[in-house]
């Protein structure tokens, strides 16, 4: 089973996440992104973040490690496949 990550968040990223979760113009999966990093930041459990940001518990895992390795750039680059 995976690890829940320790999510600290500062004040500059904090804003950042919050305009992102609250931008109706935005993609749906930055929105969903951006509230599991803040969701996590409140030191709730893998499954109430899950439940709260409509998603599944690896997802919830993906994206807090995802924040962790690569910041809130992380979260708004989607990984592409190699070709062949």
């Amino acid at each position: 089973m995976a690890q829940t990550v320790c999510v600290l968040l500062d004040a500059s990223d904090a804003a950042r996440l919050a305009a992102i979760a609250s931008d109706r113009s935005r993609p749906l999966k930055h929105i969903q992104r951006a509230r599991i990093v803040l969701l996590s930041a409140e030191r709730l459990s893998v499954q109430d973040v899950a439940r709260r940001a409509g998603v599944s518990r690896p997802a919830v895992w993906r994206w807090q490690r995802r924040y962790a390795e690569a910041g809130v750039e992380g979260l708004l680059r989607d990984k592409t496949r190699p070709p062949g």
